[in-house]
């Protein structure tokens, strides 16, 4: 970035790379210029809101600074949302044959599907090889917001519903994504798999904690059988899946539904959804 003369006719423009300033592109700014002057006013209280509300060990280059934690969208939504509505139902169609799912009370199997739908349908997104291309959402610029004379804090209401998923969050998945298919994983692996995400023992809150946690091991058990088995044994093999189904439980709710589904949606919950779909009737839904 190239810092014209301030005043002094004998000044050189200076080129001071932002790396070696610690600071990412959008932080950096020329001190003494008119316009500046302008941008740093709301430039300053915006700070101090991501100072106030980010976490503390987050830097220059992770999703807290704004021009960073950029919102995307699908580059073809017409054929990737059919295909993710597609996943959505095979894997409701798959929990629906389940036996085991519904000898269980109604209130487990909604723990269930709120806690682990994200992570099942992303499993259903790597069998089916679904994969996409995405487009930035442009954001609104700091001058703008100035001349529309809107204050950080109605901008940063308004940015929080504009369309758009985070990139960070998306991006986590799409690597994920990639992982699965690296691994090349049968279609008997992805359905231990899918039981070993349902019956998820983890939910503590559940009444028949026992019971799933029985499922659960029974799935396992049936996928190590199996790679030890049909695989020639392979250890590590099966280390590397279930640490896959770990990282699945980190993808953003939020970043799916609007990614995947908004379009379709509209304010409709997706949780909400698949509870309808899966005939798990509780009283106040």
């Amino acid at each position: 970035m190239l810092l014209p003369a301030t005043g002094n006719s004998d000044s050189m423009a200076t080129e001071i790379p932002a790396e070696k300033c610690g600071k990412c592109q959008c932080e950096t700014f020329h001190s003494k210029s008119i316009l500046y002057q302008i941008l740093n006013k709301e430039h300053e209280s915006e700070t101090k809101w991501h100072q106030q509300h980010c976490s503390p060990h987050c830097s220059a280059r992770s999703k807290c600074c704004p021009c960073l934690d950029r919102r995307v969208v699908l580059r073809t939504p017409e054929v990737t949302c059919r295909r993710a509505s597609e996943v959505l139902l095979k894997t409701s169609t798959f929990i629906r044959n389940l036996p085991s799912f519904y000898h269980m009370p109604w209130e487990d199997q909604f723990v269930l599907i709120q806690q682990n739908w994200v992570p099942l349908f992303v499993l259903g997104m790597a069998q089916e090889g679904v994969d996409f291309d995405l487009r930035e959402v442009p954001a609104t610029s700091l001058l703008k917001k100035i001349l529309l004379n809107q204050s950080s804090t109605a901008m940063n209401e308004l940015g929080s519903s504009s369309a758009g998923a985070s990139f960070t969050e998306v991006q986590k998945m799409k690597n994920l994504l990639w992982k699965f298919w690296d691994l090349d994983i049968s279609a008997k692996e992805y359905a231990y798999l899918k039981g070993i995400i349902l019956f998820n023992s983890e939910c503590h809150a559940l009444k028949c904690l026992p019971y799933v946690q029985s499922l659960q091991q029974e799935a396992q058990k049936a996928l190590m059988e199996f790679i030890s088995t049909m695989l020639l044994g392979s250890p590590s093999r099966f280390a590397s899946i279930l640490q896959l189904i770990t990282s699945l439980r980190d993808i953003d709710a939020d970043a799916i539904e609007e990614l995947f589904f908004r379009p379709i949606l509209g304010e409709a919950t997706l949780n909400v959804l698949l509870i309808e779909t899966l005939y798990i009737k509780p009283d106040w839904l």
